[in-house]
């Protein structure tokens, strides 16, 4: 196996078809892992990024692909999609990934980049298992934690598919507010697939965001432009495959509801979701939402409705599975690791004992000088 390194995303037909051809030969195909998504953040946000790409060949054949970034100091290394996506990896088959790992590992050595942190990276993936087994020979001390509970309406059989759809539908709180806002004016769902009418919609999405958190007292990230240009650049970019979604939730003529979502490899995508916070009262997201787990239910290539990062509990509500991630790091410093290995552990006592929580406090403080 042969890497090749760029420190940007090759603007390159033949590589977007055989890095999205590798993408449908792991073991759960992600929109994430596309080339799409890596050119929509290193378009967006090059002012503050520095891609490293690790292309590995086999002969003249592309079999994996590896979308890192460094720090400005290249002191650690990291997924270049990690404050963007959901889910990180490393892209090639499963049987092929304990190869690139440590190829990879050997790589990151030679550039004398002492520390690899992967975020978001999914607990079952080929990735978790190929890491234990390299690190050790490469020198890293490998530290991994959970990170994440992704919620996931899981779809299979006609008969579990309909049992969603009623289970949905008899929700008395979602029946509830749509009536609401039915007497106002009739309730639909509007998706918009193409560039021309994602970008329709586009503005008053993202203005609706930023006033809801505002209405909070939080900053919503559609405040920051290197957000909102991702945001766009990736639309643009899988409109054309046909792999995005803005779904709104129309009150007549008024969009009280938006979900900026993905249809990809059998999993409809609940990415970033916002309402307008004039109807709140109302429940749109929620019912946007539930809409959208009925109108998957009539689609047998859709298999779930991920639901993404975060442990909202309206989530819960509806989810009938899901799947963890994991936060890893390797480095090479021993203190490093010990101090990322005491501040999870402190911080886990902290939650579970509260009589030690002045010494799980003071160990943090301490391991934090190291």
């Amino acid at each position: 196996m042969r890497l090749v390194l760029h420190r940007e995303i090759p603007e390159d037909e033949t590589l977007r078809a055989q890095w999205n051809a590798l993408v449908q030969e792991m073991e759960c195909p992600e929109v994430f892992y596309t080339y799409e998504w890596a050119l929509a953040v290193a378009r967006a946000y090059r002012a503050s990024l520095t891609p490293l790409l690790m292309l590995a060949y086999e002969g003249g054949d592309l079999v994996g692909v590896v979308a890192l970034a460094t720090d400005p100091g290249g002191e650690k290394a990291f997924f270049l999609t990690r404050t963007t996506a959901d889910y990180c990896d490393f892209v090639c088959s499963a049987q092929r990934r304990p190869e690139l790992v440590d190829a990879v590992s050997a790589e990151l050595r030679r550039l004398g980049i002492p520390g690899l942190v992967l975020a978001n990276l999914p607990a079952g993936s080929a990735t978790t298992r190929a890491l234990l087994l390299s690190a050790r020979r490469h020198g890293y001390s490998l530290f991994s934690r959970p990170a994440y509970f992704c919620a996931q309406v899981l779809l299979g059989s006609p008969g579990q598919r309909e049992s969603t759809r009623q289970s949905v539908q008899h929700k008395q709180m979602l029946r509830r507010h749509l009536k609401a806002m039915a007497k106002i004016a009739p309730v639909r769902v509007d998706h918009r697939k193409t560039w021309e009418g994602i970008t329709e919609v586009l503005p008053r999405f993202t203005e609706a965001h930023v006033n809801r958190f505002q209405a909070a007292g939080r900053n919503s990230n559609l405040a920051d432009p290197q957000r909102q240009a991702f945001l766009a650049e990736l639309a643009k970019l899988l409109s054309g495959a046909g792999w995005i979604n803005l779904s709104s939730l129309m009150v007549g003529d008024e969009q009280v509801a938006w979900n900026y979502g993905f249809q990809f490899a059998g999993s409809w995508f609940w990415y970033q979701p916002t309402f307008d916070s004039r109807f709140q009262r109302h429940y749109p997201g929620l019912c946007l939402l539930g809409k959208i787990v009925e109108e998957a239910c009539d689609h047998p290539e859709i298999s779930r409705v991920d639901l993404g990062l975060g442990a909202e509990k309206y989530k819960e509500w509806l989810a009938t599975g899901g799947q963890r991630t994991l936060h890893i790091t390797a480095t090479t410093s021993k203190a490093k690791y010990v101090r990322e290995f005491t501040r999870y552990h402190a911080a886990t006592v902290i939650k579970r004992v509260p009589l030690m929580e002045n010494w799980a406090r003071a160990a943090l403080r301490w391991f934090s000088i190291l």
